[in-house]
C-alpha cells in the first residue's frame, strides 16, 4: 500500500512540476486590454500566431505590447538580429465576465456589460442579428470619429 501511495505522489508532482513549466510561458491578457513583456536582448523580428485572437505593438527593441482582441489561444515568438530566440509561448486571451450579464430569450442569447448601468457589448456567441446590428453600429460609430470626415 505505502509503494502504491510513493508512486501515486512521485507521479504526482511531477504532473505539476511539467504543467506548470507548460504554462510558464504564457502571458495571460483580457480581451480589449493590454500588457507588456520586456525582453532581456533587443527584438528584430516579432510574430503573432494569430492576429485576430492577439495584437502586438513594438514601443522599441527592449519593450513591447501585447493587446488582446479576441478570446482564444495564439502564440507569440520574438527573435534578436542574429536569428536567436527571445521569446517563445502561448497568448491566452480571456474575458472579464465580472460586469457582463447574459440574457437567454427562447434560446438567444444577448450579452450586455453592467457596469455601472448595463449596456449592449460585443460578444462571440450571442444572436447573429444582434451580434450584427452591434457591429454595424460599431463600425458607423469609428467612421464618424474618423478626421477625414
Amino acid at each position: 500500500m505505502s509503494r502504491t501511495l510513493l508512486r501515486f505522489a512521485t507521479l504526482s508532482l511531477a504532473a505539476i512540476f511539467f504543467l506548470s513549466n507548460a504554462f510558464a510561458d504564457s502571458i495571460v491578457v483580457e480581451a480589449s486590454k493590454s500588457t507588456s513583456l520586456r525582453l532581456k536582448g533587443a527584438a528584430a523580428s516579432v510574430v503573432i500566431g494569430n492576429p485576430r485572437v492577439a495584437d502586438v505593438a513594438v514601443h522599441d527593441a527592449n519593450l513591447i505590447f501585447i493587446t488582446g482582441r479576441s478570446f482564444g489561444t495564439t502564440n507569440l515568438l520574438i527573435f534578436a538580429e542574429d536569428g536567436s530566440q527571445l521569446y517563445s509561448g502561448d497568448v491566452v486571451v480571456t474575458t472579464n465576465t465580472t460586469n457582463l450579464l447574459n440574457v437567454n430569450r427562447a434560446g438567444e442569447t444577448n450579452t450586455y456589460d453592467c457596469a455601472p448601468t448595463c449596456r449592449s457589448v460585443l460578444s462571440i456567441g450571442d444572436e447573429l442579428v444582434y451580434f450584427d446590428t452591434l457591429v454595424s453600429q460599431s463600425e458607423r460609430l469609428q467612421d464618424l470619429s474618423r478626421a477625414d470626415n
